[in-house]
């Protein structure tokens, strides 16, 4: 699977984030959100933060009171860094258990799945894919650090769909690539 791992416009780890913890919304308020995320990511160091966005640290002071507001990409990153800190590592561990616990997996989509020269062939053409996580795949998707971690959680999701039932099918979660912005859980 090709893709940003550090996409800053949310993707599938931000979607699945959003699914499974509903009441863990990020702040609406940009100051709000540049304070939570200076904090809680960047360990209230300015630099860091500033650094990451391509500022200054004086920009990342204005955002902070409210004489600035984020525009355009900078919007974006602070939007989706703001909604990532609003789970912990104890919080989605706590909750992977639970998922692995009750035993069930759930409904997700993704649309716009491709995969090219598979064996060969174009097998699978750009289309939309109702796939079902297991169990064990939304706990790895819980517990997932990283956007790459999530596109392979779901691309074992997307193989699944396509193996069900083939004898010889042996789809393998690297074998498609989707767009991270389709994904939906639930």
């Amino acid at each position: 699977m090709t893709g940003d791992d550090q996409n800053p416009k949310g993707g599938a780890l931000a979607a699945a984030r959003a699914a499974l913890f509903s009441s863990r919304q990020a702040p609406k308020i940009a100051t709000t959100q540049a304070a939570h995320v200076l904090e809680r990511k960047y360990g209230n160091n300015r630099q860091a933060m500033a650094a990451a966005y391509g500022v200054t640290p004086t920009a990342v002071g204005r955002w902070l009171n409210g004489r600035r507001t984020p525009r355009g990409e900078d919007a974006e990153q602070l939007r989706h860094e703001a909604a990532e800190v609003q789970t912990t590592e104890r919080g989605r561990e706590r909750r992977a258990r639970q998922v692995e616990r009750a035993g069930t997996g759930a409904n997700a989509s993704v649309s716009r799945a491709t995969t090219f020269s598979v064996r060969g062939s174009d097998a699978i053409r750009s289309q939309d894919v109702p796939i079902h996580l297991s169990a064990a795949q939304i706990a790895e998707l819980i517990r997932a650090e990283d956007e790459e971690t999530a596109r392979r959680v779901i691309g074992g999701g997307i193989a699944d769909y396509f193996n069900r039932g083939a004898v010889y099918a042996r789809w393998a979660p690297e074998d498609f690539d989707f767009d991270p912005e389709s994904f939906t859980l639930g």
